[in-house]
C-alpha cells in the first residue's frame, strides 16, 4: 500500500532525529506530563510529591521551578485550556492544587473526599473535574474553588474527560465501557462496550473528529465523535495501554504501555508511522500543542549509582525537528505530493 505524503514527510523528520533527550525532573518516578496551551512550558508530576515546570528553549527543556506542597504523590496534572500560566495537580493527599507560574505559588488548595488519581480541566476553563480511588468524581468551580457537583459511580472509574464541545463528559471504566454523561446536567446518555477488559485511558483529538481509548487488552480503539462508533483499532502493543496523545494536527496518535517502545500511528489509516524506543515501561505521553514534539516519562532507574533508584526524568522525542517544522514540512509535503500524484496516475511503480 502506498504511503501518504504526510507519513513520508513525518518519517523523514523523525529519521533525522531518532534519539530522545532526557532531562532531570524529579527524585522519583514521573507519573504525568502535560504542555501548556501555548506549548512554551511542560509540567510534570511525580511520586516525589512535587510538580516541575520546564521552559522549552530551542531544542531543550530548561527547568523553571519546582512546586512543593502536596503531602503525597502527584498522580496527574493538567493545564488551563486557554491560560498558559495556570495548571492544576491531583494528589493522593486528598487535595488538588492550582498553581500560577507567574508567582510560582499555589493560588488555591481544594480539599476532596478521597485519594485523587485523575484530573481534567473543562474546555471552557470554568470547571475542574477530579476523580479519586473511591470512584467519586468531583466538579470544582475554577474561579470560586468550590465543589459544584459530585458523582459516586458503581464501577471502577479510570480516566475522565470532557468532549471538545464541553457538552458531554466521558469516563472509562473497569468493565471495558465508555460512560457518557450530559454536561452540565450529568445525566447518563450512553454506555459503550468498548473493550472486553479494563478500559484505561481516553483522549480527544484537537480537531474534534475522533477520540481514542486504550485498554488492558493492549488495543487502542479510535471512535467517531459524532456517531460514537469505533472506526479502527491499533494493535501493535502487547501490554495494557496506559497512555495516549493526539498530535496538534490530529493526524498522529501516540500510545504506550509496558512495551519498551511508544507506537506512533497515522490516525486515518492506523498504519505505523514511527516507533520510539524506550528502555522501560512508559507512564505518560504528551504531544506538543503546535509541533511534532513528544514528551514522555518512563519507569527508568538510575543505573549509574543504584539500579533500584528511580531516575525521575522527562524525555523529548523529535528534538531538532520541531524548530525546523514549518519550513521543512512544507518542502517535504510538496516533494512527496508530486510523487504521490504521479503514483496515482500510474507513472510510478
Amino acid at each position: 500500500m502506498a504511503v501518504s505524503p504526510y507519513v513520508q514527510a513525518m518519517q523523514e523528520l523523525f529519521r533525522a532525529n531518532t534519539r530522545s533527550r532526557e532531562f532531570p525532573a524529579h527524585g522519583a518516578k514521573v507519573h504525568s506530563v502535560a504542555w501548556s496551551c501555548c506549548g512554551r512550558r511542560l509540567a510534570s508530576g511525580s511520586f516525589d510529591k512535587t510538580a516541575s515546570v520546564f521552559l522549552l528553549e530551542k531544542d531543550r527543556l530548561v527547568k523553571e521551578n519546582n512546586y512543593r506542597g502536596h503531602g503525597d504523590s502527584v498522580d496527574q496534572l493538567c493545564w488551563h485550556p486557554s491560560n498558559p500560566d495556570l495548571f492544576v495537580t491531583a494528589s493522593g493527599d486528598k487535595t488538588i492544587r492550582i498553581w500560577d507560574v507567574r508567582t510560582t505559588k499555589c493560588i488555591a488548595t481544594v480539599n476532596t473526599k478521597g485519594e485523587n488519581i485523575n484530573i481534567c480541566w473543562s474546555p471552557d476553563g470554568q470547571t475542574i473535574a477530579v476523580g479519586n480511588k473511591d470512584d467519586v468524581v468531583t466538579f470544582i468551580d475554577a474561579k470560586t474553588h468550590r465543589s459544584k457537583a459530585e458523582e459516586q459511580f458503581k464501577f471502577e472509574v479510570n480516566e475522565i474527560s470532557w468532549n471538545n464541545d464541553n457538552n458531554m463528559f466521558f469516563l472509562t471504566n473497569g468493565n471495558g465501557c465508555i460512560n457518557i454523561l450530559s454536561y452540565p446536567e450529568l445525566k447518563p446518555i450512553q454506555s459503550i462496550n468498548a473493550h472486553p477488559s479494563n478500559c484505561i485511558c481516553i483522549k480527544f483529538d484537537p480537531m474534534g473528529k475522533y477520540f481514542a481509548t486504550g485498554s488492558a487488552d493492549a488495543l487502542v480503539s479510535l471512535w467517531d465523535v459524532d456517531e460514537l462508533v469505533c472506526v479502527r483499532c491499533f494493535s501493535r502493543l502487547d501490554w495494557p495501554v496506559r497512555t495516549l496523545s493526539f498530535s496538534h494536527d490530529g493526524k498522529m496518535l501516540a500510545s504506550a504501555s509496558e512495551d519498551h517502545f511508544i507506537d506512533i500511528a497515522e490516525v486515518e489509516t492506523g498504519e505505523k508511522l514511527w516507533e520510539v524506543q524506550c528502555e522501560s515501561p512508559t507512564f505518560t505521553v504528551a504531544w506538543h500543542p503546535k509541533r511534532p514534539l513528544l514528551a514522555f516519562a518512563c519507569d527508568d532507574k538510575d543505573g549509574k549509582y543504584d539500579s533500584s533508584r528511580e531516575a525521575g526524568t522527562v524525555k523529548l522525542f523529535g528534538v531538532g525537528a520541531w524548530h525546523r517544522w514549518a519550513k521543512e514540512l512544507a518542502h517535504l509535503l510538496l516533494s512527496v505530493s508530486c510523487s504521490w500524484e504521479l503514483h496515482k496516475q500510474g507513472h510510478l511503480c
